[in-house]
């Protein structure tokens, strides 16, 4: 392999890289042969623990396939055919396993915690307006029949509902599950899991598609018996939803004048792109006095014909802030498919997301409890903990994954470190006075309730915005991504294997001005708190964080490299204080370590060599 530090031949170094094997290098043979003996054991211990329960023979890769599906903490999957070289694996076999596995898990868990189990097991369904939720709900019910539970479908819903329907009265289901895949394309589908203590963990995720795996794994050896489906309980439970975020809202206004209508003189414009967030408008806002006249793809479509049900995407907040100017708003909201993240639109039409989101919502939160921490994913910028820290609160930054930064939260106070306010980039905010759940709606409820306040004390010309004005942007970043060109068993390991080498060349120097945080994992500069607790959350995927420094401007940006949860891929977010320093960071991460450590092989870098002679991606 070459080792020249010029970008002139960088096309030509890789241009057949997506046509090599995965191992390929000595290292990378080892790691296959890893690899093996792990399938190897993997699939003895399932053969042996389910011998003594089953006269069967496992299909090694079906059982794989199911297990795939596990997404963090959450499932997703291919659900309908339409996608360029994915085929549907989220069939309605695999989901009514997982559906029964949950169940099964749901009940054990009662067993444990209670010693018994209730005479009836209730469990909630949820969805969003995908094309694949009604044919995927019959078995997700039928799943949870064999696992001997009584369904109740809540038919049309958001994430935060679900969760929602295990706590409010009369409801108080056991468990509850969200159909959805947020963002991702129409094809796509997917499980959300809650219980009364929250959404499941990534771990728990995975037992319970472990479990799955056996089941589908039976079905396949036995003709699969016939379930007596009793007709399942339609409920309507987003009319209290909705009831509960209004009397939020007004209790805590306490309007002076008109307590039953606090939002009367506002005008708010609401984009849930044809989602499931199209209640908040009707069934929060109109009910609460506020005019919504000019509001965006309301009604439910799970096509998503207008753009992206997603509050970091271009196009949805662009056409969120042309009505908030046209139609004169103090207000634009943007909600994802689900409604569990959020964003919004000042009244001169700033798009206030990611970073921006964040500071909002921490000076709102530190505005109420002075002092507090504030977690967030490790990709904030080095404004943002500033922006913190001057308004007295302290900044972790924690590992990307929104189920991270929230049980992060969640530990350090246990641990009696103060902590009310969780929030990823990528827009999933939780709060401690909301049960730690990462609720769209309820960060809008809060923002709404200052917008209020703020007219009340006399400040509602300023807008929302100025609460951040002096937040500042970074001068440059950038996010790339490299493709693992594996077997899709192999990826998760070969994204492990290019992730730990780069931390190795950091340590050993081989990057210079380059620094790895302490703790491996997180930034830990500015008060950040690590995993001091005696039982570490466990890693769900591996990632590391390094800060920049060169002579001339000393330290001016930093480096996050993780191994995607969602797709075979790695991604790679940069960030600097000057401009162009983005274009510069990735020319050395290539030149000083993708093409001189053999992991180019079998990653697709042809991104990051375009990024690192142009500046421009895609």
């Amino acid at each position: 392999m070459a080792t020249t530090t010029s970008t002139t031949s960088l096309t030509t170094l890789h241009k057949n890289a997506h046509k090599t094997n995965c191992y390929s290098s000595p290292n990378a043979l080892a790691f296959k042969r890893n690899q093996l003996n792990f399938t190897y054991r993997f699939k003895s211990t399932i053969i042996s623990s389910s011998a003594t329960k089953y006269d069967e023979f496992i299909v090694d890769e079906e059982v794989e396939k199911i297990k795939r599906l596990q997404n963090g903490s959450d499932v997703r999957g291919v659900a309908v055919e339409g996608e360029k070289g994915r085929t549907v694996d989220l069939t309605p076999p695999a989901v009514e396993a997982i559906a029964q596995g949950f169940g099964e898990w749901v009940i054990n868990g009662m067993k444990t915690e209670q010693g018994y189990v209730k005479e009836i097991v209730k469990v909630s369904l949820g969805r969003d307006p995908r094309i694949s939720g009604a044919s995927l709900s019959v078995v997700v019910f039928s799943g949870l029949k064999r696992a001997g539970c009584s369904a109740y479908d809540m038919g049309l819903a958001t994430t935060p509902a679900c969760f929602m329907s295990t706590l409010l009265l009369p409801f108080d289901y056991d468990a509850s599950i969200m159909m959805t895949a947020s963002h991702l394309p129409y094809t796509r589908n997917g499980l959300k899991f809650f219980t009364p203590n929250g959404g499941l963990r990534s771990t728990e995720v995975e037992e319970i598609c472990g479990n799955a795996a056996r089941i589908y794994a039976n079905r396949l050896a036995k003709v699969s018996t016939s379930v007596n489906m009793a007709a399942t309980t339609k409920v309507d439970f987003m009319s209290t939803y909705a009831k509960h975020l209004r009397d939020i809202i007004k209790e805590r206004v306490n309007h002076p004048d008109h307590f039953e209508t606090p939002l009367k003189g506002f005008k708010i414009i609401v984009n849930p792109g044809n989602g499931s967030g199209g209640f908040f408008t009707w069934d929060v806002l109109d009910k609460l006095g506020a005019d919504t006249f000019g509001s965006l793809n309301l009604e439910p479509d799970g096509m998503f014909p207008n753009h992206i049900p997603n509050p970091e995407d271009k196009v949805a907040m662009s056409l969120t802030r042309n009505a908030v100017l046209e139609q004169s708003a103090d207000l634009g909201i943007v909600f994802d498919t689900d409604v569990d993240r959020s964003g919004v639109v000042d009244n001169l039409g700033n798009a206030i997301n990611g970073d921006r989101l964040i500071a909002l919502m921490s000076a709102i939160v530190l505005n109420e409890h002075p002092g507090t921490n504030i977690v967030t994913d490790a990709r904030t910028s080095m404004a943002l903990t500033q922006f913190i820290t001057k308004r007295g609160g302290h900044h972790c930054l924690y590992r990307v994954g929104y189920r991270n930064v929230i049980d992060k939260g969640i530990q350090l106070n246990k641990d009696g470190i103060e902590t009310h306010l969780m929030m990823e980039t990528s827009g999933h905010g939780a709060l401690k006075e909301n049960h730690f759940l990462d609720d769209g709606a309820y960060m809008v409820v809060k923002i709404i309730i200052e917008m209020i306040r703020m007219k009340l004390a006399g400040l509602d010309n300023e807008g929302i915005g100025s609460l951040i004005k002096e937040l500042e942007d970074p001068a440059d970043s950038a996010e790339l991504r490299i493709n693992i060109i594996c077997e899709p068993r192999f990826a998760k390991q070969r994204g492990v294997q290019a992730i730990e080498t780069f931390r190795n060349y950091i340590e050993d120097g081989r990057l210079e001005g380059w620094e790895l945080d302490s703790c491996g994992d997180c930034w830990v500069s500015e008060g950040c708190l690590v995993d001091s607790n005696d039982e570490p959350a466990a890693i769900d995927a591996n990632m590391y964080r390094a800060k920049v420094s060169d002579d001339e401007h000393g330290q001016h940006g930093w480096i996050h490299v993780r191994q995607s949860i969602h797709n075979p891929n790695i991604a790679v977010n940069i960030q600097s204080s000057i401009p162009g320093g983005c274009q510069t960071i990735a020319k050395a991460l290539l030149e000083k370590f993708l093409l001189v450590s053999d992991m180019d092989e079998g990653l697709d870098i042809s991104q990051f060599v375009k990024f690192a002679e142009s500046g421009r991606i895609g």
